[in-house]
């Protein structure tokens, strides 16, 4: 099937789901996820008429969106990938919404950028639900305050909480934690949920989930720089 059969499928998925779960599909984002293919691959989702995206990387989004922003009106461009903070102000500028702000340096980063650049970006906080040293996010003893200090202190706009489940675990149960750490500081938004799991996410409440393979296909190989 071709990329404008894969997302019409995905949304009658994401819909099925949400419809046995009793809520809206259309409270529910589908977060394509373009990372590593070309503007070729991406522009035929945008003719298809999907609009929101998601991307892993600072550099790789510059070289590829900014021409299709000005083809096409109405995209709406996720960070999904872990985000340096010296990347804050490319990020700032080029991001609708960021997804993985995970520590309070960067938060600081991002709100100084924002307040420079003249923009209100909404973000999520990124959880490590599974504790993982590998993988970024706050941990969860350290949620609340963080969220605090984002939300109360630093004023930026948080949308939600995001997470990404160990891999060789059962992710139900890290959505229902994330759902849990969101309930209690008053978020209604939930990032979570990819190509393998995002119909057990709808479940568990998301409100945005992050699918790349099943609407792309299996990503090309990565090229050497």
């Amino acid at each position: 099937m071709g990329i404008a059969e894969n997302l019409a499928q995905v949304k009658d998925s994401i819909a099925a789901a949400a419809q046995e779960a009793e809520r809206q599909p259309s409270d529910i984002d589908l977060v394509a996820v373009s990372k590593v293919h070309t503007a070729e691959t991406v522009r035929e989702a945008l003719v298809a008429g999907h609009r929101i995206f998601g991307e892993n990387r600072v550099q790789e989004a510059q070289g590829k969106w900014p021409a299709l922003q000005e083809e096409f009106d109405g995209v709406q461009l996720h960070l999904i990938g872990s985000l340096q903070t010296n990347k804050a102000k490319d990020a700032v500028a080029l991001f609708d919404v960021i997804e993985t702000v995970d520590r309070p340096k960067l938060a600081r980063a991002l709100a100084t950028e924002m307040e420079k650049q003249g923009k209100t970006l909404d973000i999520y906080l990124q959880i490590n639900t599974g504790e993982e040293d590998q993988k970024g996010g706050c941990l969860p003893k350290d949620a609340d305050e963080f969220i605090r200090l984002c939300r109360d202190e630093l004023k930026l706009s948080v949308k939600g909480l995001m997470c990404i489940p160990p891999a060789d675990e059962e992710p139900s149960m890290h959505f229902a934690f994330l759902r849990e750490i969101a309930k209690r500081n008053n978020l209604s938004c939930l990032s979570m949920g990819m190509s393998g799991d995002y119909e057990a996410a709808i479940r568990f409440g998301a409100t945005s989930v992050r699918v790349g393979t099943a609407v792309f296909g299996t990503r090309p190989p990565k090229q050497d720089a």
